[in-house]
């Protein structure tokens, strides 16, 4: 079992021309990630987004610069739109970040919940799908390591090449990153590949079926059953006790999800929203210690996971929030959790 921490380094957008809160928010981050690694915490995952909200278009360079400031925590991307971007730069830029972290980068790959990468990197939308699967195929070639012969419909043809910095690892792990939809789930089943789920809303307990899906087609594909890798995100925040994580998190949330709401057609987000959202069955995880422990264990229950991934920072929170939020997962929530699931 493995838990871990993921951010999409949300940010206020610039005022001017220069990067001053960009500057700053990677600043942050990197207290952020080294903080999860003194925790002992196993995985930090790192959005890709192309917005004025969010300051990592780049995972790997960003984990890059992580790398030489810890030691022991693998870093991810979370996700990769691998859609829109050139599986070989990919396949290099992580390579480069496992050397430079000695053997600790992975890949997750999805197609991303934001659309602003595609007519930046000149992609029609109508191929969506068939863009993220011929890239996964070049990806996981890439991988294996040894001599290219690829064709597609979306990249030139590779012929016979080999793609250089190979990684310490012998593969680079890859999870399949979903929100859900069934076909995702029976991509990386078939595949062979672990897959992590973003609940993001609703109740945990409405994607049972998805988890039932992908372990049924991973078993039907080959995988023996304790070989099977699922993970889950939820968005997490965590204060001393459950009035102070509602009052501090709403504005900065509900500022967050009105913002992407705008562009989606969602009402904003009112008080009464966000206290649904974190009851017990909801999958907002903002509470004190004992109610995230609580959630993290029904989850675990549903769906038997691998590892558990806490988006630790949505909207503005400020930095000294964020740092004790993540505090307190490593120090109190996943102890505890351990505990419960007699994990060492």
């Amino acid at each position: 079992m493995e838990f871990g921490v993921m951010a999409f380094a949300d940010m206020e957008p610039e005022t001017g021309r220069k990067g001053i809160h960009g500057r700053q928010r990677m600043l942050d981050l990197l207290e952020e990630i080294k903080l999860a690694d003194e925790l002992g915490l196993d995985v930090f995952g790192l959005g890709e987004h192309h917005r004025p909200d969010y300051a990592v278009s780049s995972p790997a360079v960003v984990l890059a610069a992580a790398a030489p400031l810890t030691k022991n925590i693998k870093l991810a991307s979370a996700v990769t739109v691998l859609s829109s971007d050139d599986p070989v730069r990919v396949y290099q830029d992580f390579a480069t970040l496992d050397l430079l972290s000695a053997g600790r980068a992975e890949i997750m790959a999805g197609r991303g919940s934001f659309i602003e990468s595609f007519p930046l990197f000149g992609y029609d939308l109508e191929d969506y799908d068939e863009l993220f699967t011929e890239k996964l195929d070049l990806l996981l070639q890439l991988n294996e390591g040894g001599t290219i012969n690829w064709k597609g419909k979306h990249r030139a043809a590779i012929n016979g090449l080999q793609v250089y910095p190979k990684p310490l690892q012998e593969k680079i792990p890859v999870w399949i990153a979903a929100g859900g939809t069934p076909a995702s789930a029976l991509r990386a089943a078939k595949l062979r590949l672990p897959l992590m789920l973003a609940i993001i809303g609703g109740m945990p307990e409405q994607f049972a079926g998805f988890i039932q899906l992908y372990k049924r087609t991973a078993l039907q594909a080959g995988t023996p059953e304790n070989e099977i890798k699922l993970g889950v995100n939820n968005h997490v925040f965590i204060a001393e006790d459950s009035q102070k994580a509602g009052d501090t998190f709403y504005p900065y949330y509900a500022a967050q999800m009105n913002r992407v709401g705008r562009d989606r057609g969602w009402p904003p987000l009112s008080r009464q929203q966000l206290e649904a959202a974190r009851s017990p069955r909801g999958a907002l995880m903002a509470g004190s210690v004992q109610q995230v422990v609580d959630k993290i264990l029904l989850e675990h229950e549903l769906f038997g996971f691998t590892r558990f991934v806490a988006q630790a920072s949505v909207g503005f929170v400020p930095h000294a929030l964020t740092m004790r939020s993540i505090e307190l997962y490593g120090t109190e929530v996943v102890p505890q959790v351990k505990k419960a699931l007699m994990i060492s």
